[in-house]
C-alpha cells in the first residue's frame, strides 16, 4: 500500500495515511507516524498503524450510525455511507447493525417482528439502489455497490428465516450465518458462526468489489470457519470455475485477514514450498 510522506519537523518521512491498492481510497491515520529506525521496524509500525486506524474509524462509524438513526432512515443511511472514511469499516458496521436488527426482532414479543424486520431491510436496500441512480464518483459508487451486495444477501437470509418461521437466535438457520458483533468491553469486532468465535483482524482491503454470497457460499463458510476455529486446514473441492478460490478470498475479506493465492507450477519443488512455509510461519499466518 502507498503511504503519504510529507516532510516532518525533523526532516524524516512521516506517514499520514494509506492509499488502497484495490479501488480508489485514502484512509488517514488518527496520528501521524514518524518513520524512524530500521525499515523492517517502521514498516511493522505502519501495519499496526493502519489496523489501529481501521479500528478507530469502525468505532466512530458505528457511533455515527446510531446517532443519525440510519437503521430507521434509508436516506440518512446512504448519506452516512458516503461520508465514512474507510469502505471496509462501513461494511463491518453494516453487518453489525443488521445482526442487531435481526436479533432484536427475535426478542420482540410480536409474532410478526421477524417479518417486519425483513421488510425494513428491504426498504433500506431500496434506498441504496435509489442512491446509485444519482451522480456518484467512481469510488463512492463502488462503496454503495458493495453495500447493496451485502444488503441483498442479508435480505435473502431474513426471507428464509420468515419462511421457515425461525423465532429464536439459537436456531441453526441463524447460528450458521456469519455474523458480526461489536464487543464494547473489548472495544473490538468479533465474527461468530456456529461455535466459532473469530476476532476481526483489520487487514486493510481497500475499496474493491465483494462476492455475491449464495446459500452454497453460506454452507462453505460454516465448514471453512470451523476449520479455522480448530486450527485445521480446509480443501474446497469441485470443478474448475465454480468459485472455490473466490469464496475463500471473500471469507478472508469478511474476516479482514490477508489471503495469498499460490498457484502450482512445474517449476515448484520442495525448496519452493519450504520457502513458502517459512514465510507463513515467520509472519505468524499459521497462528490460530
Amino acid at each position: 500500500y502507498d503511504l503519504s510522506f510529507p516532510d516532518g519537523p525533523d526532516k524524516r518521512p512521516t506517514a499520514t495515511g494509506m492509499h488502497a491498492c484495490i479501488g480508489k481510497e485514502f484512509v488517514p491515520f488518527p496520528q501521524p507516524l514518524h518513520l524512524i529506525g530500521k525499515v523492517e521496524m517502521y514498516l511493522e509500525r505502519c501495519i499496526e498503524a493502519f489496523r489501529d486506524a481501521l479500528r478507530h474509524f469502525a468505532r466512530q462509524d458505528l457511533k455515527d450510525y446510531a446517532e443519525t438513526e440510519c437503521q430507521n432512515d434509508g436516506a440518512a443511511r446512504g448519506q452516512w455511507l458516503l461520508n465514512v472514511k474507510a469502505a471496509q469499516g462501513a461494511l463491518l458496521v453494516q453487518l453489525i447493525t443488521w445482526v442487531q436488527l435481526v436479533e432484536n426482532s427475535f426478542q420482540d414479543e410480536d409474532e410478526l417482528s421477524v417479518e417486519k424486520a425483513w421488510k425494513k431491510q428491504q426498504d433500506l436496500l431500496l434506498e441504496l439502489i435509489r442512491l446509485t441512480q444519482t451522480d456518484l464518483a467512481k469510488p463512492a459508487r463502488q462503496k454503495v455497490m458493495c453495500a447493496i451486495t451485502l444488503d441483498a444477501h442479508n435480505r435473502d437470509v431474513q426471507e428464509r428465516l420468515v419462511k421457515e418461521n425461525v423465532q429464536h437466535p439459537d436456531a441453526f438457520q441463524w447460528q450458521s450465518m456469519l455474523k458480526s458483533y461489536w464487543k464494547e468491553d473489548q472495544g473490538d469486532a468479533q465474527m461468530q458462526i456456529c461455535d466459532a468465535r473469530i476476532w476481526y483482524a483489520y487487514e486493510y482491503l481497500g475499496n474493491g468489489p465483494r462476492l455475491v454470497v449464495t446459500p452454497l457460499t453460506d454452507r462453505i463458510y460454516v465448514t471453512a470457519t470451523q476449520a479455522l476455529h480448530l486450527s485445521m486446514g480446509c480443501a474446497p473441492a469441485g470443478p474448475a470455475g465454480t468459485g472455490k478460490t473466490e469464496s475463500t478470498k471473500d471469507l478472508a475479506n469478511a474476516l479482514a485477514r490477508a489471503c495469498y493465492v499460490i498457484n502450482a507450477a512445474p517449476e515448484m519443488d520442495y525448496l519452493t514450498l519450504g520457502n513458502i512455509f517459512k514465510g507463513l510461519a515467520a509472519s505468524g499466518s499459521l497462528a490460530p
